[in-house]
């Protein structure tokens, strides 16, 4: 575990923490007889980066997936500015919360400014009559949509490959395209399940200068992380996961130095500890339902609820 970060060069710029845009109360959920997230609180002001770490099988992504409307907590709510949100993850979208995903969810055979509108379809008002008939209404949405959508190209630096498929990118800038989709919605609050995953280091800096970059547009960002020295170093606060319930939520020097976050990440064994088969359950639950998010995130899927 890393026990060193550095200064964040952009903190001085950064706005100080506002309003509360997510407010989660004793989030729990049980799979069955296995409680994979027990009683969670966190919230996310306006102006923060919150970072959420924790070993494999914590329960980081089940918790994403409760606030995003892919899971209805067994116990619990979860409220975007001050508002219980929906248990669908689409009129969760609506109402002001975006996300990426650990593995990669782009649409791989459209191109990159198409993928980016595809993220649009929730602040679209234009019915289906319009889209059939295209009439001046349709015409002028489709011209504001792609307008946005090329800002936000040039935002995360994919302007010049607004052309090329999706499945051309390199690897990091297909995380970058992700994160535009996830903006085109308009989102109050972000959130990233391992942005930097399978990144080089100089990728990993570029993340993390695009993030930074986000939050000082007035997006709050939620995220889930591995990487110890890129969390300690882009968070305002740190909240950790261990056997689904939180352990610690501090500023990241505390966090850092806290001994139980360190036995929990050198493996060392704690009180009732599922073992590695439960672990591996909770593993196994939030695949499933990034796989499901995967069905979810069609366009049009909201027409057929």
């Amino acid at each position: 575990m890393t026990t060193d970060t550095t200064t964040k060069d952009t903190a001085a710029g950064a706005p100080a923490p506002g309003d509360t845009v997510l407010d989660a109360r004793g989030v729990t959920m049980r799979f069955g007889g296995l409680t994979a997230v027990r009683d969670v609180d966190l919230t996310v002001r306006s102006g923060e980066i919150v970072g959420l770490i924790g070993p494999n099988g914590a329960g980081k992504t089940t918790f994403f997936n409760c606030l995003t409307g892919l899971y209805i907590p067994t116990e619990g709510e979860v409220r975007y500015k001050d508002k219980v949100l929906p248990p669908k993850s689409f009129k969760v979208t609506a109402a002001g919360i975006a996300r990426t995903f650990q593995n990669i969810r782009l649409f791989a055979n459209m191109t990159v400014l198409e993928n980016v509108l595809v993220g649009r379809h929730t602040r679209t008002k234009e019915g289906f009559w319009s889209a059939v008939l295209r009439g001046p209404g349709f015409h002028k949405a489709e011209a504001a949509s792609r307008e946005r959508a090329t800002e936000l190209l040039e935002f995360v630096g994919l302007a010049d490959k607004a052309d090329h498929l999706a499945r051309n990118l390199p690897y990091g800038e297909q995380r970058k395209l992700e994160i535009a989709r996830a903006l085109a919605s308009e989102p109050g609050l972000l959130l990233l399940d391992e942005p930097t995953a399978g990144m080089n280091p100089q990728e990993t800096r570029a993340a993390e200068e695009l993030i930074f970059a986000i939050r000082d547009q007035g997006t709050a960002v939620l995220v889930i992380e591995h990487d110890m020295r890129f969390i300690f170093n882009l968070c305002d606060r740190v909240a950790v996961l261990v056997q689904g319930q939180k352990l610690i939520e501090g500023d990241p020097a505390t966090v850092q130095g806290d001994e139980r976050v360190i036995a929990a990440y050198i493996g060392e064994p704690m009180e009732n500890d599922p073992g590695a088969a439960e672990a591996a359950e909770v593993e196994a639950a939030e695949a499933a339902a990034e796989a499901e998010a995967a069905t979810d995130a069609a366009p049009g899927k909201e027409n057929d609820r």
